[in-house]
């Protein structure tokens, strides 16, 4: 059996704080709820490619970034990002045997967990909202998946090729 290249600490770091600042990037108001979950898909894609490297502590520490940038409560988003990453990491012998449409499913359940956590929390603290366009984002980044694991994984042949 081919083992998987070795991808360098550093690179997934990168690629983790690459997708917290297009998570944080300025959209018009309008645009907000389509933007697409970089963030969570990163984590997804680094907890499902390197299990034994990546898991629920970078999702904390990406959450407390997230918190300090955002300027939320603090441990919001790290109590998300750490749930999605022990999500991600009870699913993952299932996942690598799927297909890139079943693993979209999967992405789309995992971040619409995610989203719905999130606005349960923003409910508690007061942030009430009653429509379902928070759940927007997962599907968008459930769509995006396909490419982003084609892309990423063309990427890894090629650090390791060099």
């Amino acid at each position: 059996m081919a083992r998987a290249p070795v991808v360098p600490i550093l690179a997934i770091w990168l690629s983790l704080l690459l997708a917290l600042c297009l998570q944080v990037m300025p959209l018009a108001d309008g645009w907000q709820v389509y933007r697409p979950e970089w963030l969570g898909l990163m984590l997804i894609y680094w907890c499902m490619r390197t299990p034994d490297r990546v898991g629920v502590f970078h999702g904390f520490v990406l959450g407390i970034l997230m918190d300090l940038i955002e300027g939320t409560e603090l441990g919001q988003h790290a109590l998300i990002y750490a749930l999605l990453a022990f999500l991600c990491a009870l699913v993952y012998p299932r996942f690598r045997a799927y297909s890139l449409v079943q693993q979209s499913a999967l992405v789309l359940v995992l971040l619409g967990l995610m989203q719905l956590v999130a606005q349960w929390l923003r409910t508690i603290i007061g942030d009430f909202s009653i429509h379902l366009a928070f759940l927007i984002p997962a599907l968008i980044s459930a769509l995006l998946w396909p490419w982003l694991a084609t892309m990423f994984q063309a990427l890894e042949r090629r650090l390791a090729a060099s």
